[in-house]
């Protein structure tokens, strides 16, 4: 249409940095962050970013250059460049959500869990030019600078955190010279300082690397665009408001916490940071600071159900309890469920910047194989969640029976791979963001999750075999904790599924007893062929690690086949 014209009044760039800018104004004096004996307002959070990211570009004046601070040299900081944090669910972690985008800069925080070596390998892929490191984890910091060092790769400056509610015991003495406190940083930043806008709205504003578990981790790299659309989608999936309280025992390393980082902001709620998360951590927070929302990795569920006081303790409020991964058994479930906790179960993904399907789980349902299947409702900016055929590209039926590949597109995903361009081609290919997850269309509209198409086991007719079934059944057995099926080589199928199997403490049972107690709730095709038992080796998020079981199934060699029937 003529006359009309799109400009700086009737366009800004969207970022969540402007999320805190209103917090601090509609709610300057209300509590942003407890931790421990520590307490911000959103007007005082507002201006510790300030000066956060007024120090991050004072570091960085010029290109090259080194600035000098009388006890200390700093390294330049390039304000395109990215920081990486090395840290447990502290306010510094928070801040730097914040400080980092508006220093112009990209921050990238990291799996506390890694060991020296996977450290190491990210901080090369990432060229951090600084690296804020909690105290507890800088010996492992060190050693993964040591083996940075051997490559003569850039080495990243030192941040350390140090932690007042930890007294004493967060004094390192074991640091590099040329490091610096953070609390140091923020007293060299002005609270004048005019941040650095976004100038396309798709600009980087994070690096949030996958769990790995199909593999080395992956840096999905998020936009201000897409992290804000997000965070708005966040507060309505889970009707948060101004006087939500969001206990921190998701990590905010895992999709920039899901976005709840920067949602807290908007909506102007109350962040209750944990450094550790234990069952009376979580109680007390509830009790005390009347905690609404909660979320985190399934052992979350089994923290709250075994703590030994639960049962003594009933909310006096419902509280919401968003789970994303694997579920545990439905016991645990139904504890949790009665002690006051609105259970859901999310699928999501690194790649869709957390969650894309959220369901809130029905307890009458009277089996495991039923509540397990992740299906759900996609939240309002997830434009299209689809299953469909890979090769055609056309949806399935929705008869919960065809199984396709579950495809994703929206404004919420990531911008690709961080320097893995062939990555990034596959992932987008045809337009859609293929997940690799096999899932089928229910009638009603909802997608049910079958399996990983990396852990589907094709049997001779080419048919394939949702392990999730398998798995759903054979934790429905007394004796079993945790399993897992892969597929192992198989002389007459050329795969068939070999289930690995956690067994409850105390409790014991047989390879026959597990086969035969599928046997009558499974078609014979779905039927394991092998049962090993043992602990499942699982990565920093309790997802088991598939990958390592295909190669020990390997490792068992093929099953033999005479006159029909396995030979053991």
């Amino acid at each position: 249409m003529e006359g009309l014209v799109k400009c700086s009044a009737n366009h800004v760039p969207l970022s969540p940095m402007s999320f805190l800018e209103r917090a601090a104004f509609v709610y300057g004096d209300k509590a942003s962050i407890v931790y421990g004996n520590t307490k911000y307002s959103w007007r005082e959070t507002h201006g510790r970013c300030l000066r956060l990211a007024s120090a991050l570009s004072q570091m960085g004046l010029n290109r090259g250059d080194v600035a000098c601070d009388n006890e200390v040299e700093i390294p330049c900081f390039w304000l395109r460049g990215k920081v990486a944090a090395l840290a447990p669910n502290i306010p510094a972690l928070y801040e730097l959500y914040f400080g980092v985008p508006m220093a112009g800069a990209v921050l990238s925080a990291l799996n506390t869990r890694l060991d020296p070596p996977m450290l190491a390998l990210l901080l090369q892929q990432l060229e951090a030019k600084i690296i804020c490191v909690d105290y507890q984890y800088v010996q492992i910091f060190l050693k993964a600078l040591e083996l940075i060092s051997a490559e003569k790769a850039k080495l990243p400056f030192l941040v350390v955190i140090r932690d007042s509610n930890q007294g004493a015991s967060s004094t390192t003495k074991e640091v590099p010279p040329c490091s610096l406190d953070y609390d140091r940083l923020l007293e060299m930043g002005k609270h004048d300082f005019e941040i650095i806008r976004p100038i396309d709205e798709c600009d980087p504003i994070t690096v949030n690397y996958t769990s790995g578990s199909t593999g080395t981790p992956k840096g999905a790299v998020y936009s201000h665009r897409a992290t804000y659309l997000n965070s708005i989608a966040q507060i309505f999936r889970f009707e948060m408001s101004a006087k939500t309280v969001f206990l921190w025992t998701v990590d905010m390393f895992r999709c920039s916490g899901w976005c709840f980082t920067w949602a807290m902001a908007a909506l102007g709620g109350t962040n209750i940071c944990l450094r550790n998360v234990t069952a009376k951590v979580i109680f007390d927070s509830i009790f005390i600071h009347k905690v609404t929302h909660l979320c985190g990795a399934p052992t979350i569920l089994n923290i709250i159900a075994e703590a030994p006081f639960a049962g003594h303790r009933p909310l006096a409020t419902k509280v919401d309890l968003v789970i994303a991964g694997a579920l545990p058994p439905l016991e645990i479930l139904n504890n949790v469920h009665k002690l006051g906790f609105n259970v859901f179960h999310a699928y999501g993904m690194t790649e869709a910047l957390g969650l894309v399907t959220v369901k809130s789980l029905d307890f009458d349902q009277c089996d495991r194989a039923s509540i397990k299947d992740r299906d759900g409702v996609h939240n309002v900016v997830m434009e299209g969640v689809d299953v469909k055929d890979p090769t055609t590209m056309r949806s399935v039926p929705a008869d919960g029976k065809t199984i396709g590949e579950v495809m994703l597109r929206s404004n919420t995903m990531m911008l690709g791979y961080l320097k893995n361009v062939q990555g990034t081609q596959d992932a987008f290919k045809n337009g859609w963001y293929g997940t690799s997850d096999l899932g089928v269309r229910d009638p009603d509209g909802h997608i049910r999750i079958k399996d990983r198409a990396v852990n589907a086991i094709l049997n001779c007719e080419g048919n394939a075999i949702s392990t999730l079934e398998i798995e759903a059944v054979l934790a429905s057995h007394p004796a079993v904790e945790a399993t897992a099926v892969v597929g192992r080589p198989d002389e007459w199928l050329g795969e068939s599924p070999c289930a690995f199997v956690k067994l409850k403490e105390g409790r014991t049972t047989s390879s026959q007893d597990i086969i035969e107690f599928c046997g009558v709730r499974l078609p014979n095709y779905m039927v394991p062929g092998s049962v090993v038992f043992g602990d499942l080796p699982v990565n920093s998020t309790g997802k088991i690690q598939k990958f390592v079981l295909k190669e020990k199934a390997k490792d068992l060699g093929t099953l033999c086949h005479s006159n029909g029937h396995l030979v053991v």
